[in-house]
């Protein structure tokens, strides 16, 4: 493998990396080109693992024989060398995880496609927080969720903050990104799932009262702190559920409520 050794910041082969802590361009860059960022090590070899394609490897010397086996792997992806103080240059950060690669996004799976044989489903209202994304992501995948719809409006699950914070579980639980919202919710139920919102809601019932019915097919939508859940996705869902709690505290933030949720509404047989 040939290593390209970067002398500037202006390099435009690396332009997949320029601005990495610019939120709103990179939201929006980085889907509209078909790439994101996989940052660290681990989180690398996870995105590789599950099928990804690398575009280009992006790090310090010093981590070239951590990788070496990934880039005999991948001989003819090129692999950008720096020193740490271009390589902050570039990206606006200073790496300290090893190694970054540039990857091409999956192609969108369809949601037939994505629901079949699926038995418990999380659906994101809104949740633009990346790292609450990403921690959803790591208790879905811990906790028996066999996929995850995000709403249009919905935060990147490939974005660099959510990949990193699910410590790469983004690539494991099949996700898809609904396009009608919230009357995309219709489809779940025409596949036979029920749809509980989990909000705190005057007929709300209670999460261990809707796990001991142990439904077949069930999708929890998780919404957006502050504001809640918009009117609309509570007339489209079958049912609001809570998670008792003792008197004085209301709400947990969404990540911690969605891994009480998960584990209480998994599948019993």
């Amino acid at each position: 493998m040939t290593f390209h050794y970067l002398e500037n910041a202006q390099d435009p082969r690396v332009s997949d990396y320029t601005q990495l802590t610019d939120v709103h361009l990179r939201k929006v860059r980085e889907p509209a080109e078909g790439m994101y960022i996989a940052e660290s090590s681990r989180v690398l070899r996870r995105a590789l693992a599950a099928g990804h394609r690398p575009r280009s490897f992006f790090l310090a010397e010093k981590w070239l024989a951590d990788l070496a086996d990934i880039f005999e792997q991948y001989p003819d992806v090129p692999a950008y060398v720096g020193s740490s103080a271009l390589l902050e240059e570039i990206t606006g950060f200073h790496l300290h995880r090893g190694a970054m690669a540039a990857m091409h996004r999956p192609a969108p799976v369809p949601l037939h496609d994505l629901l079949a044989g699926a038995r418990r489903v999380a659906v994101l209202e809104d949740i633009v927080d990346h790292t609450n994304v990403g921690a959803i992501f790591r208790s879905a995948a811990a906790l028996d969720v066999d996929a995850v719809l995000v709403s249009p409006r919905c935060g990147d699950p490939l974005y660099r903050r959510s990949v990193r914070v699910s410590m790469g579980t983004v690539f494991q639980v099949p996700w898809a990104r609904l396009h009608s919202w919230p009357q995309d919710l219709q489809a779940l139920k025409e596949e036979g799932f029920t749809v509980a919102a989990m909000e705190l809601t005057p007929d709300a019932v209670d999460l261990d009262v809707l796990a001991a019915q142990n439904l077949g097919r069930l999708a929890l939508v998780l919404g957006t702190e502050g504001a809640g859940m918009s009117a609309e996705t509570l007339d489209a869902v079958d049912l609001a559920v809570k998670i008792p709690m003792r008197a004085g505290v209301d709400s947990l933030n969404v990540a911690a409520a969605s891994a009480v949720a998960f584990w209480e509404l998994r599948p019993r047989a």
